[in-house]
């Protein structure tokens, strides 16, 4: 048993045991066991009481979307791009919005870069790079097929924050 005096009242942690008994009465043949039981929920509260919880990933890339052709390419560059690091983040509403409803929430997820394509790009070929926050560059449009290389690019300079949390744990 696993028990704590940081959890107030409810201080059992894990607790567990030898079953050996348990599957015959359940009318199974003789089986040694054991068997334990966690409150993960506890062992939560324990990590983030000691302050050692790891800061949650945030979305490196919100892919802001309009059309039914433009989130079929979207769909397909989202994987692309989460294919390319194994530590990236990208976020694709699929909700629908307008443009400024998706600018909304790809400001909310806490992304630093967003990637615009919509019929007017999808027409022409290029995706819209646009940096969310201050300071991180202009607006570019880039080739559709560069997108990966250009992405990686930029988030190498301007940094993504789960690159640099993969790097401290």
């Amino acid at each position: 048993e696993w028990i704590t005096d940081a959890l107030g009242a409810q201080d059992a942690v894990c607790s567990g045991g030898r079953y050996d008994g348990l599957i015959t009465q359940l009318g199974g043949e003789a089986t040694p066991a054991i068997g334990f039981a966690m409150g993960v929920e506890r062992v939560v509260a324990l990590i983030e009481q000691a302050g050692t919880a790891p800061a949650a990933p945030t979305t490196d890339i919100y892919l802001v979307v309009q059309g039914d052709a433009s989130v079929r390419v979207a769909i397909r560059l989202a994987d692309e791009l989460r294919g390319a690091s194994s530590n990236r983040r990208v976020e694709l509403n699929l909700g629908g919005g307008n443009f400024k409803a998706q600018f909304r929430r790809a400001d909310r997820s806490g992304a630093p870069l967003a990637l615009v394509l919509g019929e007017d790009e999808l027409a022409r070929g290029v995706v819209q790079l646009k940096p969310l926050r201050e300071g991180a560059g202009e607006p570019t449009e880039i080739n559709l097929h560069s997108v990966v290389s250009v992405v990686d690019q930029w988030l190498a300079t301007h940094g993504s924050k789960n690159s640099e949390q993969e790097r401290r744990t």
